[in-house]
């Protein structure tokens, strides 16, 4: 697999391609959890830090992928924080070697 190269900040576009959402979505979630805190320049644009998008994928796992309401994901990671993140980590990687494996596949 190829290496990505991280970088510090995301814009809010490209936060939103990562995880295939509307940008409305992530400001929504920016008012509902405070853990979500974009650098935001003069003109109000938003930058997601490497700490935003890993709280940004926790999130989508638990809405997205698993099906909490907003409330449930909020307890969730109140209770077990170090859990939910790891599995969402887990589902993501499982999927890029799925995706990567389907492109080999092809190229068979």
């Amino acid at each position: 697999m190829q290496e990505e190269i991280q970088k510090v900040y995301y814009t809010i576009g490209e936060t939103a391609e990562m995880f295939q959402v509307n940008p409305s979505l992530l400001r929504y979630w920016e008012k509902e959890f405070d853990v979500i805190k974009p650098f935001k320049n003069k003109k109000g644009d938003r930058y997601f830090s490497l700490k935003d998008i890993e709280t940004i994928r926790t999130i989508h796992y638990l809405t997205k992928v698993k099906g909490y309401t907003l409330q449930g994901a909020k307890e969730a990671m109140k209770h077990n924080p170090d859990a939910v993140s790891g599995h969402a980590q887990v589902v993501e990687t499982l999927v890029k070697m799925k995706e990567w494996l389907l492109k080999i596949k092809e190229e068979l």
